[in-house]
């Protein structure tokens, strides 16, 4: 009778997920605010509560985490996470004070103490590598010039959580200075040894899981993607920083044939973690801490834009490139309720859950808003109140050659191809 229920309650999610993915595809509109809806209408208080499917729910949920992750390393080698996390560490140092800081303060304003707000700095830090994951590819961004430098600050954020966690569970634990810095270093080596092996035995790992049959080769990439990402959890470090770093140790046709036989399974198994989200979601406490929520989202909102847009106008973006990027970075998600359940187990302050919650469910469904609209309202206030854009000139950067600009850009862009173009004298 149990499995019965089971499979009436799981196969009802996945129906309700293929209606809804249908209607967003019709309105050209991200799934993801429908899936957590979904999962709101599933969830404790909802409409519909479910129980026998939760726990198998809630593996998938994880399992569409680290498919995202490992989907994202597969389109980039290690030698370009090395060079990216080599040219933008800056923008990662920005992305931390920017988004970080909001969070602690607003912690002390409320009263909540240095731990709790060193815990909300976490949560209104780190964006959701799987949300932009998937985002990124509904607006079928993947491949655009913006994208390496978000992924840059999303991999130097997971990368940041081998060390964040360990520091941020042994204050909400309070265990001595000694018994943290174990736990830190072990965290800490784990990291450095993965991406040591997929940085220096790539090729050799991608000899070993190729195959010429697709069912092997998916069998293999999948068991190792979740071993490695299941190890790394063991040793302190985040699942999804484990799966990212084995996608980036395969290459070639490998990482192309694994590309192809994954994405229905990432696609499945993402919608899954949408809805786990909001099943944990109790509609009745959001209400009393949603104003702090929305100040909170509204200026960290801003921060990510701005951490994006600078990080952009460092790799030499163009001005539609910078906004896209900054509107991107804005959605929050799984790191984030990872960081506030660590506080609320601990019983560090009772309001810091739903406060975390409310926050993230404003910005998970703001993200892909941002993410889509951000650069044209972006043009239209430069065309409102900059004087007007021009077309950029197509002989000062052709593969820019449709970007708006302002005409001080465009001044400026001339003048540099003058200075490049001019043949020196004698």
């Amino acid at each position: 009778m149990h499995s019965a229920v089971l499979l009436i309650e799981f196969g009802a999610i996945i129906l309700c997920l293929g209606l809804l993915g249908r209607a967003a595809a019709r309105l050209r509109f991200s799934p993801i605010p429908l899936y957590l809806l979904a999962g709101l209408a599933f969830g404790e208080g909802g409409l519909l509560p479910l129980g026998a499917s939760e726990e198998f729910v809630a593996t998938g949920a994880e399992i569409g985490v680290i498919l995202l992750l490992l989907m994202l390393g597969l389109e980039y080698t290690a030698s370009d996470l090395v060079s990216n996390l080599k040219a933008h560490y800056p923008s990662g140092l920005v992305d931390f004070t920017l988004n970080a800081l909001p969070g602690a303060v607003a912690a002390l304003l409320l009263g909540w103490g240095p731990v709790a707000a060193v815990v909300l700095a976490g949560v209104t830090w780190i964006s959701s590598s799987g949300v932009i994951a998937k985002v990124l590819g509904d607006l079928g961004r993947v491949g655009n010039r913006e994208t390496p430098v978000i992924l840059s600050i999303l991999v130097l954020e997971d990368l940041a959580m081998a060390v964040y966690l360990p520091i941020v569970t042994a204050l909400v634990a309070g265990v001595g200075l000694a018994a943290g810095s174990v736990t830190l270093a072990i965290a800490l080596g784990a990291a450095g040894l993965v991406l040591f092996v997929a940085v220096r035995y790539g090729r050799v790992i991608s000899r070993f899981v190729s195959s010429d049959d697709p069912e092997k080769l998916l069998l293999v990439v999948l068991g190792l993607t979740i071993l490695v990402a299941g190890l790394a959890q063991q040793l302190q470090v985040s699942a999804a920083v484990g799966a990212f770093l084995v996608g980036i140790a395969l290459s070639g046709e490998v990482a192309e044939g694994a590309h192809t036989l994954l994405s229905p399974l990432r696609d499945l198994f993402a919608a899954i973690f949408f809805v786990f989200f909001g099943l944990h979601t109790d509609p009745a406490s959001i209400p009393p801490v949603l104003l702090p929520a929305l100040a909170l989202a509204a200026v960290t909102a801003l921060t990510k834009i701005a951490t994006g847009y600078w990080a952009a106008r460092r790799a030499g973006i163009s001005v539609k490139g910078r906004w896209r990027a900054g509107g991107a970075l804005v959605a929050r998600g799984e790191f984030s309720i990872v960081i506030a359940g660590l506080a609320v187990t601990a019983g560090i302050e009772p309001s810091l859950g739903p406060l975390a919650t409310a926050y993230v469910l404003i910005l998970v469904v703001l993200g892909p808003l941002t993410a889509r609209y951000t650069q044209p309202l972006a043009a239209r206030l430069t065309a409102r109140f900059g004087g007007g854009p021009t077309r950029a000139s197509v002989t000062a950067r052709p593969a820019e050659a449709e970007e708006w600009t302002t005409p001080e850009a465009e001044a400026e862009r001339e003048d540099d191809v003058r200075r490049r173009t001019a043949v020196p004298e004698g």
